[in-house]
């Protein structure tokens, strides 16, 4: 499969806008890792809370673990402890716990985003074009086909009759008269050329 013209003007372009396209995509990533990192470092607020709250209730576990070896009231006043830990240091807890991961997923989200839809904008509207081009190529590649004489004779009168005079004019001075003399190397030149394309090496 060909996937660049032979022409170097041509072959020069279509490398540069690939090149810039496939650099377009690695900045579209940076960015977008930078931005989830960025995001992703508000989840120490979320991490504090949650760290506070886990050292409260240990504090309370701790003070009813203490005291559940006092005599009459040392079991209930134990469980209070833990239970008040539990129930208000536990809730801080989660909320942090909930608020960090909330800050991850946000960080995920927007991290995608910056890269995915730039990204799909720019390969919507560079890789038609672009596949449109190999298929073309290849197209006249299977279609160029110059094993015979009588091929080599129509592809040159194609050449004479359909190209613009500018671009006959950089192969020959006279395209037709070349055709009446069956002089066809510089017609197929220009054919070739036209469609970005390499002229055969056997020797015309």
């Amino acid at each position: 499969m060909r996937l660049y013209p032979d022409t170097p003007d041509d072959r020069g372009r279509a490398v540069a806008k690939d090149a810039l396209v496939l650099l377009t995509l690695f900045v579209l990533a940076w960015l977008g890792l930078k931005v989830h990192d960025a995001v992703d470092h508000l989840a120490v607020l979320g991490t504090g809370v949650r760290d506070t709250g886990d050292a409260v209730n240990s504090g309370f576990a701790a003070a009813g673990d203490a005291v559940s070896g006092l005599p009459v009231v040392g079991g209930e006043l134990g469980d209070a402890l833990r239970n008040a830990g539990a129930g208000s240091a536990g809730k801080v807890a989660d909320a942090g716990r909930e608020g960090e991961q909330r800050v991850h997923d946000l960080a995920n989200l927007l991290g995608l985003l910056i890269f995915a839809l730039p990204a799909a904008i720019l390969l919507a509207t560079t890789l038609p074009a672009r596949i449109t081009q190999i298929r073309e190529l290849n197209a006249a590649t299977r279609l160029l086909d110059t094993s015979s004489e009588e091929r080599r004779k129509l592809i040159a009168m194609r050449a004479a009759f359909s190209l613009p005079a500018r671009e006959l004019a950089r192969h020959t001075r006279d395209p037709l008269g070349d055709l009446a003399a069956a002089n066809y190397e510089p017609l197929l030149r220009a054919a070739f050329e036209a469609e970005g394309l390499a002229p055969p090496t056997r020797g015309w």
